[in-house]
């Protein structure tokens, strides 16, 4: 190749998918026509409701952001750097780009057109299938091992902005549609639309759309008599039928309904009528996409006016979970969506709970929540882990104002568990006196069991230090927080027992590879996937996070993210541990899931070769991180 600058463009693209799937010769085809670009800091690539480009780019160096706009405010959807694609959209729909792209730093492009590269498209399966499930996913690598599916960054899930999100999401949809011919009677295709409860038929040919009939065309032709029942389909079917192609959004869906005054899509293989029928679209399957999608629930959760209608999104929790899942959107993604859902109920039943005392709280009070709940890990069906802090009052007052704030907790509690929440089966809830203090109470709490762990420690290698504000005044936990991390840093003594009580837990196998089960109980023959795979991951974690001192990161993937990027010479273990954490986490929420229950222990005879392969493998980061626990805390006369 003569061109230094197609050369340059060769020698980056081929290290990365999809071009590592092209030929040399197809891709010094593609590097030919195609261009670097520079781009400086804040300058903008393409714009929201923009004209889709002809070409599609790939970063070279640099960062590009995805923002979409919401209430005014840019909103961060994703960060693209080396070697992730922007701008597929062209490929795939014909309007207007739906995100913003601007250089956060500045920044080289390479720009694909998308003519030349539309035939490697056609022809490659592997590039058409990559390309694919990049777009339908809006993710820019959908095989990237860390962000596989990854929609937007892990810090952002607050507000009602994950609705936004949601409704950019491929709509899922009926994926067999029922079809009758032109000749086909009135008759018989209504009462085959009664039978199998269908709003709507296509009429076909040769596989293809040429109209459609629906339930509205029944009533206003047949019912009224302005044609007999008798009568050919075609005298009263729709035509041309909107067709649209596959992978269509939410939002184009309801753009598309809306534009042409109909009430169903047909989807078809590329949009077209001259396509193959792949299923068809309503306007109900958009109302259910809505209905579950995460920024609708919150907003029913804080908008609810009592108990029933907070169950009735809690129920809805559970399709949210399993429809993301499907959509191989990242675990720790959607523990994030449900954590603030959780907490959006939790805010709701506080404020019914105040509104059926007799007084308003006596002086300011903050909720949290710990444990699983604190890190925004709780996905199954499992019990409450809460406490509640209030400002210091005088002793005169003391009583009185404790007795105020557990009876408050107790009325939250027992709503949370008509909810769904169960009781914690050790009263680990607010409404338990020694969970329910005053700032300086907590203080001492803690005070204790950092400085006297030897007599606390299974209380310190639980839940406590995994919190997060939930309702009130956040300023009593920061206060608290910081209090709690000047009373550790350099406190040996806390750390070494914290991490004793962390590596007594076995690693999950047997001197022969063999899982570790359960011996006897109501469990036998079963593994507990928690508390040999998924605790000691989640206790390394909080012991290596608290001894660097970092604040404000509870969640046990991000935990381990922070400390790849703190500690360079550990990266592949801690990106080792923060993989492993979402695998074991996904087979226990899945089970959970199929099972109706907390996912705890898996039937190993369920599970077929591969999966029981994946699980083991994930074990293998476990034993390396435990011996760093050990080195780096000195546990040789502890463990």
């Amino acid at each position: 190749m003569h061109n230094p600058i197609a050369q340059n463009i060769f020698d980056f693209l081929k290290k990365y998918e999809p071009f590592n799937f092209l030929t040399v010769e197809e891709l010094f085809e593609v590097c030919e026509k195609s261009k670097i670009h520079y781009f400086e800091k804040n300058q903008i690539l393409f714009q929201i409701n923009e004209k889709t480009h002809d070409s599609f780019y790939v970063v070279q160096n640099g960062e590009i952001v995805l923002n979409i706009t919401s209430d005014k405010d840019d909103v961060l959807i994703d960060k693209c750097d080396a070697g992730d694609i922007i701008g597929l959209r062209p490929f795939f729909a014909k309007n207007n780009y739906l995100m913003t792209a601007k250089a956060r730093e500045e920044s080289f492009l390479i720009s694909i057109p998308i003519e030349t590269f539309k035939p490697f498209v056609e022809n490659n399966q592997n590039v058409l299938h990559f390309l694919l499930e990049s777009f339908a996913s809006n993710t820019r690598n959908p095989h990237d091992k860390i962000h596989k599916g990854k929609l937007i960054s892990e810090n952002f899930i607050k507000d009602d902005h994950s609705s936004e999100i949601a409704y950019y999401q491929p709509i899922e949809y009926p994926t067999v549609a029922f079809t009758a011919r032109a000749s086909n009677t009135v008759k018989n295709v209504a009462q085959k639309m009664v039978e199998l409860k269908i709003g709507s038929v296509i009429v076909e040919k040769g596989k293809m759309p040429i109209g459609i009939v629906t339930d509205k065309d029944l009533s206003s032709k047949i019912a009224t008599g302005l044609f007999s029942i008798d009568a050919e389909i075609k005298e009263i079917m729709s035509n041309p039928v909107i067709t649209v192609a596959e992978h269509l959004s939410v939002a184009e869906a309801q753009i598309m309904m809306l534009k042409n005054n109909v009430g169903h899509l047909c989807v078809t293989k590329d949009g077209t009528i001259h396509s193959e029928i792949k299923g068809v679209i309503s306007e109900h399957d958009i109302i259910v996409a809505q209905a579950n999608n995460p920024g609708v629930l919150l907003k029913q959760a804080k908008r609810a006016s009592k108990s029933l209608e907070l169950k009735l999104v809690r129920d809805k929790v559970k399709n949210l979970i399993q429809q993301s899942l499907e959509k191989n959107i990242p675990l720790n993604h959607i523990a994030s969506i449900v954590g603030e859902i959780n907490i959006a109920i939790t805010r709701r039943t506080i404020e019914l709970s105040i509104e059926k005392m007799n007084t308003p709280p006596p002086t300011q009070f903050a909720w949290l929540h710990i444990g699983s709940q604190g890190r925004k890990e709780q996905l199954l069906n499992t019990d409450q882990d809460s406490a509640l802090i209030f400002e210091d009052v005088p002793d005169n007052k003391y009583d009185e104002v404790k007795n105020y704030f557990i009876d408050l907790a107790d009325k939250t509690t027992k709503t949370l568990q008509k909810l769904g929440f169960e009781f914690c089966l050790n009263e680990t809830m607010a409404n338990n006196a020694k969970y329910c203090k005053s700032y300086t109470e907590w203080k001492k709490q803690y005070n204790l069991w950092i400085n006297a762990p030897e007599e606390h420690n299974a209380i310190l290698n639980s839940i406590f230090f995994d919190f997060d504000f939930v309702y009130g005044q956040e300023s009593l936990i920061e206060k608290l927080s910081v209090g709690i991390y000047d009373n550790i840093n350099d406190n040996e003594l806390f750390f070494a027992y914290l991490g004793s009580d962390m590596v007594k837990s076995p690693p999950p196998l047997g001197f022969f590879k063999q899982f570790l089960v359960e011996n006897n109980g109501e469990h036998k023959d079963t593994f507990n996937i928690k508390s040999r795979a998924i605790t000691p991951l989640v206790d390394a974690a909080r012991i290596l996070i608290l001894q660097k001192n970092i604040k404000n990161i509870n969640n046990t993937y991000l935990r381990y993210l922070k400390l790849a990027e703190l500690e360079p010479q550990n990266q592949d273990l801690f990106e080792g541990c923060a993989e492993a954490f979402l695998l074991l986490s996904l087979f226990r929420t899945e089970d959970g899931l199929k099972n109706n229950s907390n996912g705890n222990y898996l039937n190993l005879n369920t599970l077929s070769k591969f999966d029981k392969a994946k699980l083991k493998n994930s074990f293998y980061p476990i034993e390396r991180i435990q011996e760093i626990i050990k080195t780096r805390f000195q546990l040789t006369y502890f463990s």
